[in-house]
């Protein structure tokens, strides 16, 4: 073959590559050169350089990579203002945060500290603010309530049980619950980070994820009502858990507790007002107004000099202790009633951390690990159990005040942690007058950027329908089946949906664009032009297990070849053929017996032969039936039909006349004439009913099957989608080869990516039939190999030529 080909008036010629030419041409490394066994890598990894060590250590504490670096003069003032910034928001939301997580308010405090400080070490983002979140805050407060209700602290007076909550026991066993759940939850995340599993966080998509927030932010608006209005509803848990609780507040409004719902009410406009004016002026700003600072000294301030906890009852924080909690060892005979939820913290917290992380990144054009990023959130929340804190992850808001006042390093961590660590030793008495509504009130306000989510419903609408279903299932999910239910079935049912378009690709049959090398579906584009006896068919996913029947159906279809009726018509074809062989041996034989005996009787006689015909033709049937091996009783002559010796030797067609005579009244019997076509279209005497049945099921077949032949003598399989094939997608790709060739059809494939030549070749798919030599680096390397091969035989030929092409036309 001449492998160098002219296209059009350029006289361009290359070389047209097979797999094997390829493979010659490139000089790929072989399986082993790029996949070293098991006990080369382990070696590798066990040995241990210099260089080597240092990057490890590197790699596992960040901070030893950018503090040597740190410069003072550049980044120590934007950070310190920056750091100042956020550790005055840790305080109002570190303390209504606590409140989300059915835990007393020092206790956000103390979760605004020591992870803030252990992330400065191990993390790799710059501008996150590690610390309390509404959504981990909720899932914290549905485990501490599920396994710590107020039912179970009930204080007792002998024999008699009064209303009143034991809430100092109570507090303390949550505290003991929280923190259980979050070591166990940490653990989870630095073990995932150490076994490189980083990517379990791409799992939860954009969507999923808005969603599942968005429903958080109705958990947490709900778990507030209480605080609101100044009821005491009954806590539920499980799923429906929030429609029995919002049913059990509706119930209760009319015993709404006017005072603190007016405080509510003030403190929701006071802070609605004050964001609004602040990002009003927030481009006029250096540093954005500290609304939530102000509102609680304000309020405590009223509280404390009105005497509102004593003069209208509000509820307040109650006592604050100062100074700092020594470290304890969480409670292990927690962790098998909370695993489920500690798994499902570390998943929501690392995927929100790394989205937060990734995006301020990108911007500020540095790398995020995300392994790493798993085990620096890991330690944070393992550490920060051990000093009775509760699940953390980077806050969005806290984050965008961190980046937008200047932070640059993680130095504004440790200013945080400074303005929060004084709070706790000096300044945390002072807020035991604050009233929870006004924690309640920062908790409701500072929601109100996941309820515009709401708006994501238009937009999936109009871009893309399965992701607005996915944003639906999760949303509807999370708010029957409770948090850590509903991540599940959120996952879940979005793993379904990858593998539902995977298993309903799209399936086209590619034509060439003239002037180019392109070729695309010719459905979508109407330049695309087929190529004449060639059939280029492509799958939009991977070939594999779930959809590999799927796949050669299509391929069935949009070739316009049955190919099953095809190989039946094959096969009955030539077992016809071999009746045909079969019946003509047995007339040869017949017609030499017939000379013989006719040379015979010429001998004996030398005038015109006088016989019976009843003789004769039996004499004659007798012989027939030795000859074929059949026993059979020659039925009475009134019932029977008489054959008689052919009057006329065959004819170059392969024609001869029989005369017979049909039994019956001596008198009414009748002599007919019948050809005895070659093709077997009339049945004889050597053949049986079976053989009229076959006929005519080929008959049916050839009409089920609309045409006798096919102008297809080429399948080209496009696989440059597919990055993986597996072992039910080879032998179906083994099929194809097999069963096509049956009826002349040659099969190759076009685009295969190196790792699916690596997989074909440990699946045994090459064999003597199958060679590399039917695998092609390109769709039009293919096509010019079939053009070559059989295009000129069968079609004028095709000559795709190289010219300037717009792609705008497409």
């Amino acid at each position: 073959m001449d492998s160098m080909r002219r296209f059009g008036k350029y006289r361009v010629e290359r070389e047209v590559l097979n797999e094997q030419r390829l493979e010659e041409v490139t000089q790929r490394k072989t399986y082993s050169d790029t996949h070293p066994s098991l006990t080369k890598r382990l070696k590798d990894s066990l040995r241990c350089t210099v260089p080597k060590l240092k990057q490890s250590v590197v790699s596992s504490l960040p901070v030893l990579y950018w503090l040597p670096k740190y410069s003072v003069w550049d980044y120590g003032m934007p950070d310190l203002i920056s750091g100042i910034s956020v550790g005055i928001m840790h305080l109002p939301q570190g303390m209504a945060y606590a409140l989300l997580a059915s835990l007393p308010p020092v206790f956000g405090l103390y979760t605004s500290l020591y992870p803030a400080l252990i992330y400065i070490f191990f993390g790799t983002s710059r501008h996150i603010s590690i610390g309390t979140f509404t959504v981990l805050s909720i899932m914290v407060g549905s485990v501490t309530e599920r396994l710590a209700p107020d039912m179970d602290f009930l204080k007792t007076n002998g024999t008699n049980v009064t209303t009143e909550v034991d809430v100092t026991a109570r507090d303390s066993y949550r505290v003991q619950v929280a923190a259980a759940t979050t070591v166990l939850g940490g653990l989870i995340q630095v073990v995932l980070g150490l076994v490189k599993f980083g990517f379990v966080g791409t799992y939860l998509s954009e969507p999923l994820v808005r969603a599942y927030t968005t429903a958080a932010a109705a958990h947490a608006v709900v778990a507030q009502l209480k605080y609101i209005f100044g009821v005491s509803p009954t806590r539920f848990s499980g799923p429906l858990s929030l429609v029995y609780t919002l049913k059990d507040v509706c119930s209760l409004l009319p015993h709404t507790h006017i005072p603190t719902l007016v405080a509510s009410a003030v403190s929701m406009a006071f802070l609605i007002a004050a964001k609004e004016l602040n990002s009003f002026l927030s481009p006029k700003l250096p540093v954005p107004i500290p609304v939530e600072l102000i509102t609680i000294v304000a309020g405590t301030l009223i509280s404390s000099y009105a005497h509102l906890n004593s003069n209208y009852t509000i509820s307040v924080v109650g006592e604050i202790p100062s100074g700092l909690q020594s470290p304890s060892v969480p409670d292990v005979s927690l962790f098998g009633e909370v695993i489920g939820d500690a798994f499902a913290l570390a998943i929501v917290g690392y995927a929100i951390s790394i989205s937060l992380g990734k995006t301020f990144a990108l911007k500020h054009g540095y790398k995020v690990d995300s392994n790493q990023e798993l085990v620096a959130l890991g330690l944070s929340n393992t550490v920060g159990g051990f000093f009775q804190c509760y699940a953390v992850c980077p806050s969005m808001s806290r984050s965008l005040i961190q980046e937008t006042t200047g932070g640059k390093t993680q130095m504004a961590g440790v200013a945080s942690a400074l303005i929060v660590l004084v709070t706790i030793l000096k300044l945390g008495p002072l807020f035991q007058e604050l009233p929870k509504a006004i924690l309640a009130s920062i908790v409701f306000v500072n929601l109100k950027g996941m309820f515009k989510q709401y708006s994501d419903i238009v937009t999936l609408w109009k871009t893309s329908k399965i992701d607005l279903v996915v944003w639906l299932v999760t949303w509807v999910s999370t708010m029957l089946f409770n948090l850590d239910l509903g991540l599940a079935a959120s996952i879940t049912f979005t793993l379904l949906t990858v593998i539902f378009r995977t298993q309903l690709p799209t399936y086209s049959v590619l034509g060439n664009v003239p002037g180019t090398e392109l070729y695309v579906d010719i459905e979508t584009h109407r330049e695309a032009r087929e190529i004449p006896g060639i059939i280029i068919f492509r799958s939009s996913a991977t070939v594999y297990f779930a959809n590999a029947d799927l796949y050669l159906e299509a391929l069935k279809e949009k070739s316009g070849l049955d190919i099953s009726k095809m190989i039946i018509y094959k096969r009955r074809q030539e077992a016809k053929q071999k009746r045909r062989e079969r019946r003509a041996e047995r007339r040869a034989k017949r017609q030499a017996k017939r000379e013989r005996r006719a040379q015979k009787a010429a001998k004996q006689q030398s005038g015109a032969p006088v016989f019976s015909v009843e003789e004769e033709a039996g004499r004659w049937t007798d012989t027939c039936m030795e000859e074929s091996g059949e026993v059979k009783g020659w039925t009475d002559r009134e019932n029977g039909t008489v054959f008689v010796i052919p009057t006329t030797p065959r004819t170059p067609d392969g024609q001869s006349r029989w005369e017979y005579l049909k039994g019956g009244d001596p008198d009414c019997t009748s002599i007919g004439w019948v050809s005895e076509l070659q093709d077997g279209d009339t049945t004889t005497l050597g053949s049986s009913s079976e053989d009229t049945l076959s006929h005519d099921l080929e008959r049916v077949s050839l009409g089920s099957l609309g045409k006798w032949t096919w102008d297809i003598h080429s399948i080209i399989i496009d696989l440059s989608t597919a990055n993986f094939i597996d072992t039910v997608a080879i032998k179906t790709m083994k099929n194809i080869f097999k069963d096509f060739s049956e009826i002349d059809i040659d099969i190759y494939m076009a685009g295969c990516q190196a790792s699916v030549v690596e997989q074909l070749e440990l699946g045994d798919f090459f064999c003597e039939s199958i060679t590399k030599r039917h695998l092609f680096a390109s769709v039009h390397d293919a096509v010019l190999y079939c053009l070559d091969h059989r295009g000129a035989t069968l079609f004028p030929r095709y000559e795709p030529s190289v010219e300037t092409f717009d792609s705008t036309k497409l």
